[in-house]
């Protein structure tokens, strides 16, 4: 299985980036033999959240684990087959394993507001 995490940097101890589509990276991880693949994400001033989804989805993820996920990106994410889970803190690494043990948030609606507005 192919994860993608959100991140500030390019390794697994980098810090989970809380942010979707503004995220400075997607580290796409190999579950099984934790091989990874960095890849910068480059948002536009508009329609960030769409780009970041077919972003990931274009490089062949199953599961997203980032700290929020706003509606056009979830749209975009569920509408290729990706699996949303939201909560995520700590290093990519720690999200990893969170994940795993099913400590973080299965997102089923978006979890923010457009341009990153977290929703009550």
């Amino acid at each position: 299985m192919r994860v993608c995490i959100t991140s500030d940097g390019q390794e697994l101890d980098a810090p989970v980036n809380p942010s979707f589509g503004r995220a400075p990276y997607f580290l796409f991880v190999d579950e099984e033999t934790l091989a990874t693949e960095a890849v910068k994400n480059a948002p536009g001033a508009h329609g960030a959240g769409v780009q970041a989804a077919q972003t990931v989805a274009s490089k062949g993820a199953n599961v997203m684990i980032t700290g929020n996920v706003g509606p056009n990106a979830h749209q975009g994410l569920t509408t290729a087959g990706i699996e949303i889970y939201v909560g995520a803190k700590g290093t990519v690494k720690e999200a990893l394993q969170d994940y795993r043990a099913g400590r973080l948030t299965r997102a089923d609606a978006p979890t923010a507001g457009g341009h990153g507005r977290r929703m009550i």
